[in-house]
């Protein structure tokens, strides 16, 4: 099934990310600027938030929601300053862009939007150091009209950064072991069959595929996995660098939460 959007939401980079780890934030910056272009040149309404000092990482809007079928799920977390991003985010959706949202009530439960994937027919939902089975439980209960599948995610990142969509019904992954347990779990327990492109750089394997156009890391990150994408994808297709913007996070989904929306959205 493929997926349909109409806006992007991202949030710009802040100073105060300056002083979190030795990185070029000005570089970070341009290649963030250069994402968002790329966004509105594939066709997107890119709604961009203001930067927020006292959140820096804010800028992952990713990790703080889940939208789908025009409901924002709001992330849950043990951190102090992840659950302020997300409560943030969700005042933006409810107030600003009058989007519906539900805020998870379970205080076990745990949800990082990284490690939701909608694949357009069902979602998985990792089991990470992020995310447990509470957090999964909230996300059937939002969206009830599709399946839900938790899957434990053996490395270290959420699971977009193994797994995520390369097309309609394909996922892109990578040959390393974390991975290929995930997607053995993945196979056994999907409610539909996917096709796969499986790549050799791990931090290749998280990429957006967007109304038709898949995105993906430049050939100076991810060279011998820039060959097989070239070779095996057969659909339009860019590329774009982020090299020093990726340090912190998991990769080209975590700077951008994608929705359709039919009502126009103003600007903020």
């Amino acid at each position: 099934m493929s997926l349909k959007y109409s806006h992007a939401i991202v949030a710009r980079l802040s100073d105060g990310l300056r002083n979190k780890e030795e990185f070029d934030l000005e570089t970070a910056k341009e290649q963030h600027k250069q994402f968002c272009s790329l966004l509105r040149e594939i066709g997107l309404d890119v709604i961009e938030l203001p930067p927020d000092d006292e959140l820096p990482y804010s800028v992952f809007v990713e990790t703080s929601v889940v939208i789908c079928n025009g409901v924002a799920l709001i992330a849950k977390s043990e951190d102090p300053m992840r659950q302020k991003e997300a409560n943030s985010i969700a005042i933006t959706l409810k107030k600003e862009l009058d989007i519906p949202v539900e805020v998870i009530e379970n205080p076990n439960a745990q949800l990082h939007g990284g490690d939701v994937l909608f694949t357009g027919r069902e979602f998985f939902v990792g089991i990470s150091n992020f995310t447990n089975e509470d957090g999964a439980r909230a996300v059937a209960t939002t969206f009830p009209e599709y399946p839900v599948t938790p899957i434990k995610v053996g490395g270290t990142k959420p699971l977009k950064y193994y797994v995520s969509m390369a097309g309609p019904d394909v996922l892109s992954v990578s040959n390393s072991t974390v991975c290929q347990e995930i997607v053995k779990r993945m196979e056994r327990e999907a409610s539909f069959k996917y096709l796969k492109i499986t790549l050799p750089e791990e931090h290749a394997a998280n990429m957006l595929y967007i109304n038709g156009t898949l995105v993906y890391r430049s050939p100076e990150e991810i060279l011998e996995s820039y060959k097989i994408i070239k070779e095996k994808i057969d659909i339009p297709s860019r590329n774009i660098n982020i090299s020093e913007f990726s340090q912190f996070s998991t990769g080209l989904t975590s700077a951008c939460v994608l929705l359709r929306r039919w009502k126009s959205i103003r600007n903020i």
